[in-house]
């Protein structure tokens, strides 16, 4: 990823967007999923060790003197409950639960219902999941990057393709606009973003 020495910092609201309607059959497949990643969670956990056990503070409160892994964090925030599900429905749980650091760039719920009608639960089926994992890695860059280290210019992602990140009027991965940064995990660092990423290289049109 690229660095330059200049730090700068998202002037940014860190409340995230409520997640808006879904439909019935939505919701009772985010529910069963999210209620699935609850027993692998709490199978695979994290080792323990954490790389980085000094992060930057967030505007919370009582935050714990630890946090846990991403996918730790992300299940214990209900605006991403539907990011957990489809990374537990992709079976990277394990893979965002290990030893990284990753710079994971959340989209909320929000962002997820955002999407053409119909797309998420097609991503969500058992044969599709190639692609899905194409998607939510491709939000994933393999580094510990803090929002004061990031540069404009082209980021490759665990996808293997690259995403591109502007600061004018506001910082932007793609098209997405970032709405909270720095949000510390064991293994890595979340921000949120309001849209889904979608590489080049996938066709949503052909689901």
């Amino acid at each position: 990823m690229t660095f330059n020495s200049a730090r700068f910092y998202f002037a940014m609201p860190t409340v995230l967007v409520p997640p808006i309607h879904r439909s019935e059959t939505m919701k009772k497949t985010i529910t069963a999923i999210a209620a699935a990643s609850v027993l692998l969670l709490s199978a695979c956990g994290s080792d323990g060790s954490s790389s980085d056990t000094t992060v930057a503070a967030v505007d919370t409160t009582e935050m714990p003197s630890e946090a846990g892994t991403i996918v730790e964090v992300a299940q214990g925030n209900a605006d991403f409950s539907t990011l957990v599900a489809a990374v537990v429905a992709a079976g990277l749980a394990e893979t965002l639960s290990g030893e990284g650091p990753f710079t994971v760039f959340a989209p909320t719920n929000a962002a997820f219902e955002a999407l053409p009608a119909g797309l998420l639960e097609k991503l969500l089926l058992p044969e599709n999941k190639e692609t899905l994992v194409k998607i939510l890695t491709y939000h994933v860059v393999p580094s510990k990057v803090m929002a004061a280290d990031v540069a404009a210019g082209d980021v490759t992602t665990v996808e293997g393709s690259t995403f591109t990140i502007s600061t004018e009027g506001g910082v932007k991965v793609n098209t997405s606009n970032v709405t909270a940064t720095d949000v510390p995990a064991s293994n890595g660092v979340i921000h949120v973003i309001d849209a889904v990423l979608v590489p080049s290289s996938v066709d949503v049109t052909k689901l």
